[in-house]
């Protein structure tokens, strides 16, 4: 193929017409741990400190990589593509820590990627001279530096590593076939050919054991999980639970297969650090066990409720009846009397009522009488990463039903609908169609799932029908396809074609060009995780070109999303894309042939190209075989002829090259939700999305944060005719004044008044810049605990108390803190702002309601109507939310189904607003105070809602390294007549870090294999895996050496080495005398020396006895002395009793309340991000992406 220079010139250096800077990267949990820390980093000027920490926390290389390179000669290979390995002469005259680093620019990182496409388009003889090669090379690297396109996630981890630095490793289970042979290969190394692909379809048959089976996939399932692609699967094949088995009795069913599966999926974070693997299940709604998949999720969310509920309840009602024996009114021996202590009697009578079981009500009272004073019962919370939803089943994935046509005619005419045997085809059970209908409609509006997809719509645009159906997609729905094929994606950053108000089409079909091929080098180039899909993605090469950033470059053009004119738009860049991109796959079949099974699906192809083509000329009829008369483009209502022109001439041209050369890819396009890539290229917007807020707050490279106004406002503004004066005062009415000089009411003349000094007005000043409330400026960690008791006179308890307003303390009414809320922190809306014409105010609607005020948000059919006006133009399909308002109705969950299929587009995802219990509602965290006479009723009841949903967990990110000098205990025991000898080692704070394990006299493997079992539980510890999820693995296991153990205090008896090293770890560093066989004795021992007494004199007082335990726990190992130091408490009593680290401060629990509020605020979902722990999750297709780190649910 030929290629021309848009971006770069000939013999000048791409980046010598750039400029780049230094920066440093760190990502730190709220708490102000880091995360990921990276010194010194080169990215090119115009990159954010969230792109250029994304790039260094995911993409760059970390070690490996050799300080000293050389190229690797290879016949009839341009010089520039020569690829490169480590010079072992050279690096042999450096020290061997300094001989391999990291990637720490981000020019190594574009060469590398460009590179490896550009060698493999070499070897595929996709150039046409080598002037062509380097051309492709110069504007690829040039696209990728300047944001204007980039692919998905495993391109950036995988692609160029064996080129570049000569990086490998032995063999993972991969397979390719030979582009030149055509067969099917076993991967001799893990880099050579990389893993590009992102998003993969796998089958299933009804067989338990066998290959392509039920257990088989789980493993299939795993190897994609492992290096962070998606993958989805029907299971549609899986007979139900009334069918009958070969040799007799009836099958386990869909269900119990899939909660197998959910167990598996939860058990691999994918790619090693997201939340969960990325995962779609799939079910026909002809399935017999239908119904019980599409109430899967209601279910499971109602069991976390009751979890949720019942454990706070019973908490609560168990310590009453605790405070009811202690009623000072009844004698010491009839205090646990019911019957003569009427306050017990009562609270018994309650405890019942709230069904309290007699069972733990007659244990309190036990307890009572063994002079327990109250119970710690384990309560749980609603968090999507919390202790109940890990409880339960089907939190893994993303569900949908396949509805056909079929179907949705037996709805509308109220017609039984057969659910249909998997073994012979037969009807097993008649439903009611529409019964059946209202329980999705009800589940999703419930839970947010399952989702639909349109079975006929999908396969009415398939290009490889006499294949089979598509009867699957990906985890985000985008791409859909045969089964074991895979895709590999990249997204075109619309806004950086945007100049001067136009769009610039010239450099945009350039662009796809070059993308187009880039992925069809990829899928030459690839390796894949079973034979099945390396065999089915030889033979389609399905591609996935999508953009992002539409709902940016709506708002910059000064047009609503809720608009023809928007509409028009999309429509025609969409086409655009596509047909250029077929366009392109056309010419490359002429250079190196069509794919594979092209021309037994030629007719079929053809076909559904020249729909394409109908619908990019506006046609209204005529489309062939098509079960929904698709949504033709506006070109009424498309503002720029231009647009409308250049969508015709590319599918003019993609049919006409189609019919003469056939076409390299089955499908070119999805458009995907583009989550961590949308923040490599610093997008407003992903994918097809609006923006989910107007005032974004803007990472600053020393750490923290600063307020700014989503920069397509003022562009936007500017488009519609406003001078700057007018823009600035609309921007200041939304960003605030971020002080409180000339303030109303709440100022700094006033707060003197009240008892400020200079120095705490400064505080306050200080923290108002990023702040978005002053509710949560005006606080004890601003101003300090002294100040706020001393001087202002504030309780301790009113301190704590999440409820409590200090502004409200200090006198300032409702109406006094609102007006100086919007004067300081901005409204974060437009609404109501000065000089702004109400007529413009659409251009600047979010997907949800901005700020405290703001009231308008675009619809549910704004939504759809964008998918359609875009579904006509694209191969696959569209990952996206449909957002709805929490007062939404499960009518009108129906309703938009059926508005989306009724406009042809191939997938419904919807969420309505507070449908998960893990988020709460945006309505009830952004609503009025109140009424003046009403106080902080309000307020008390927002922060109330915030509490329930607040987890407090500590997350360890990252390896966490131990003192170079560590403390720890060694424990000699013989178990089943073998000697045992097991160290560990501790962090500073006591907690276990590494352990060692030795065996006395025992054979060299199993002694070597006890020692790297011990170097991976390490390794675990350090990665922050809980010593609890490793005890639960391992005790009860049973294998030889077993039996009685010798040498150790508190266990008597293991049925493994395992089971002991376990058990001795449990007991001693999570007090878990429930696995001793005896309980350890409260010792303050030295080199097994027992002391007299662990106890503290009374004569040495209070502060000397805490003086001498910090001495005892910063000398002490806390696993030798099994957590057991004495506490001293206020009475100045010695108490030796277990020490909690379970506990949740005040402080930190108001925090966290305050970080969920603030974060529903801007827009976030109100969720703690599992990678990094920040509040800044937002909703991203039909995942979640984390605006700080970059982590997402999905697969892009």
């Amino acid at each position: 193929m030929k290629f021309e220079r848009r971006n770069t010139v000939e013999d000048v250096e791409v980046y010598e017409s750039m400029v780049f800077k230094k920066t440093d990267s760190e990502i730190r949990n709220p708490d102000g741990s880091i995360v990921f820390s990276a010194k010194n980093i080169e990215i090119p000027e115009g990159w954010s400190q969230v792109a250029a920490d994304v790039l260094a926390q995911k993409y760059f290389r970390k070690a490996g990589v050799p300080k000293v390179l050389k190229k690797v000669y290879e016949e009839g290979v341009p010089v520039f593509l020569q690829r490169s390995t480590e010079d072992k002469e050279a690096l042999e005259k450096i020290v061997p820590e300094k001989r391999y680093t990291s990637e720490t620019t981000a020019t190594q990182v574009f060469d590398r990627l460009v590179g490896a496409w550009a060698y493999w388009g070499w070897k595929g003889n996709y150039f046409d001279s080598e002037k062509d090669a380097k051309i492709y090379y110069d504007e690829m690297r040039f696209i990728l530096a300047n944001q204007m396109g980039a692919p998905n996630s495993p391109q950036w981890f995988n692609t160029g590593l064996h080129w570049a630095y000569g990086i490998d490793g032995p063999s993972q289970g991969h397979f390719y076939v030979d582009h030149k042979t055509h067969k099917l290969i076993t991967s001799k190394t893990a880099y050579e050919h990389p893993q590009p692909h992102a998003c993969f379809i796998q089958s299933i048959q009804d067989d338990l054991v066998n290959d392509g089976g039920i257990m088989d996939l789980w493993k299939r399932e795993a190897r994609l999980f492992k290096y962070g692609s998606g993958t989805g699967t029907n299971f549609s094949s899986l007979r139900g639970s009334a069918e009958g088995l070969t040799g007799g009795g009836k099958s386990s069913g869909l269900m119990s297969f899939l909660k197998i599966g959910d167990r598996s999926a939860g058990a691999i974070k994918s790619g090693g650090t997201t939340r969960r693997a990325a995962k779609m299940v799939i079910c026909d709604v002809d399935h017999p066990d239908i119904e019980e998949f599409i109430n899967w999720k209601v279910i499971e969310e109602q069991k976390v409720a009751a979890l949720v509920a019942g454990s706070k309840l019973h908490e609560k009602m168990l310590n009453k009846i605790f405070e009811a024996v202690d009623s000072e009114d009844v004698e010491k021996n009839s205090k646990t009397n019911p019957k003569i202590n009427k306050k017990l009697n009562k609270a018994i009578r309650e405890a019942r009522q709230s069904m309290i079981p007699d069972t733990y009500i007659n244990r309190i009272l036990e307890y009572a009488k063994q002079g327990y004073k109250e119970i710690t019962f384990p309560t749980y919370d609603t968090d999507w990463d919390s202790e109940a939803y890990l409880t339960v089943s089907g939190q893994n994935s993303n569900n949908s039903v396949r509805v056909t046509d079929r179907f949705l005619s037996a709805v509308k005419h109220n017609r039984d609908w057969e659910l249909l045997k998997r073994t012979d085809g037969k009807a097993l059970k008649k439903v009611k169609a529409r019964e059946l209908w209202d329980q999705i409609a009800h589940a999703a509006w419930s839970c947010a799932d399952p989702g639909i997809q349109y079975h006929d719509t999908i396969n009415a645009w398939h290009t490889c029908p006499e294949d089979g159906d598509i009867r699957a997609s990906n985890p985000c729905s985008e791409y859909m396809f045969l089964d074991d094929t895979a895709c590999n994606l990249a997204s075109i950053n619309l806004l950086k074609y945007l100049k001067e108000g136009k769009f610039d089409y010239k450099s945009f079909t350039h662009s796809i060009e070059l993308w187009t091929l880039s992925l069809e080098i990829s899928v030459m180039m690839a390796q894949f995780p079973s034979k099945e899909i390396a065999e089915g993605s030889f033979d389609y090469r399905t591609l996935g070109l999508g953009y992002a950033n539409l709902g940016g470059l709506l708002m910059n053009m000064g047009l609503s999303y809720d608009s023809k004119e928007g509409r028009a738009i999309c429509g025609a860049i969409t086409a655009i894309m596509t047909g250029t991109s077929y366009k392109t796959s056309a010419e490359i079949a002429g250079e190196v042939g069509s794919f594979k099974r092209y021309t037994k699906n030629k007719k079929h192809m053809l076909r559904v190209i020249k729909n394409h083509k109908r619908a990019a000329f506006g046609e209204k009829s005529g489309y062939d075989k098509v079960n929904v008369m698709p949504v033709p483009l506006d070109i009424e209502n498309c503002p720029d002829t231009n647009l409308v022109t250049i969508a015709q001439e590319a599918w003019t041209q993609a049919l006409s090259l189609g019919e003469k050369n056939g076409y390299r890819n089955a499908q070119v396009s999805v458009i995907a939700p583009t989550g961590t890539i949308g923040l490599i290229m610093d997008c407003d917007t992903t994918g097809i999305e609006p923006d989910f807020a107007l005032v974004k707050f803007k990472k600053l490279a020393g750490g923290g944060y600063f307020k700014i106004i989503n920069q397509s406002v003022p562009k936007a503004l500017k488009v519609l005719g406003y001078d700057q004066q007018k823009i600035d005062s609309i921007i200041n009415y939304a960003v605030g004044n971020g002080s409180l000089q000339n303030c109303p009411k709440i100022n700094s003349t006033s707060l003197l008044g009240h008892g400020f000094s200079s120095k705490e007005i400064e505080k306050i000043e200080k923290a108002l810049p990023t702040a978005f409330d002053i509710k949560f400026v005006f606080n004890q960690w601003t101003l300090g605990q002294e100040f706020c008791r001393d001087t202002l006179g504030v309780p301790m308890e009113k301190l704590n108390d999440p409820s409590f307003s200090l502004l409200a303390h200090l006198g300032f009414s409702n109406e006094d803190v609102s007006k100086a809320n919007d004067y300081v922190c901005g409204t974060m809306t437009l609404e109501g702002a000065p000089f702004l014409e109400k007529a413009h105010l659409p251009v600047f609607d979010c997907a949800n309601p901005c700020g405290k005020k703001g009231k308008r948000y675009l619809s549910v059919e704004s939504h759809i109507y964008m998918m359609a006006a875009a579904q006509s133009f694209v191969s696959g399909a569209i990952s996206k939310t449909i957002n709805m308002p929490g007062n939404s109705s499960i009518k009108d969950c129906k309703d938009a189904y059926e508005l989306s299929w009724s406009l042809g587009v191939k997938a419904n995802a919807l969420y309505r607003d507070g449908s998960k219990l893990s988020q709460p509602l945006s309505a009830a965290l952004i609503e009025d105070e109140g009424d003046e006479q009403d106080g902080n009723i309000g307020e008390e009841a927002n922060v109330q809602r915030a509490l329930e949903q607040i987890v407090y967990k500590e997350i360890v990110k990252g390896r966490s390294k131990l003192p170079e000098r560590r403390k720890g205990y060694t424990q000699k025991a013989v178990v089943g007549g073998h000697k045992v000898y097991l160290r560990t080692g501790e962090y500073g704070d006591g907690k276990l870090g590494e352990i060692f394990i030795d065996m006395h006299k025992e054979g060299a493997a199993f002694r070597a294999m006890m020692n790297n079992f011990a170097i991976a539980v390490s390794v675990g510890l350090q990665y922050g895996v809980p010593l609890d999820e490793f005890v639960e693995a391992f005790t009860f296991t049973r294998f030889e050496p077993a039996g009685l153990v010798q040498g150790n205090d508190t266990i008597r008896n293991a049925t493994s080495i395992l089971d002991y090293i376990f058990r001795e770890l449990a007991i001693s560093y999570l007090d878990r005398t429930d696995l001793a066989h005896s309980l350890p004795e409260d010792n303050l021992d030295t080199l097994g020396e027992k002391l007299e007494s662990n106890k503290i004199s009374k004569e040495a007082g209070v502060g000397r006895a805490e003086e001498s335990l910090e001495m005892i726990k910063e000398l002490s190992s806390s696993g030798y002395l099994r957590k057991r130091f004495p506490v001293v408490n206020e009475k100045n009593e010695e108490n030796p009793v277990a020490s909690s680290s379970t506990g949740v401060n005040d402080e930190g629990f108001l925090q966290i309340s305050d970080q969920i509020t603030k974060a529903k605020m801007q827009g976030y979902e109100g969720d703690p991000c599992n990678e990094c722990g920040n509040f800044t999750l937002v909703r991203n297709g039909t995942c979640l992406k984390c605006n700080t780190c970059g982590g997402t649910s999905g697969c892009s």
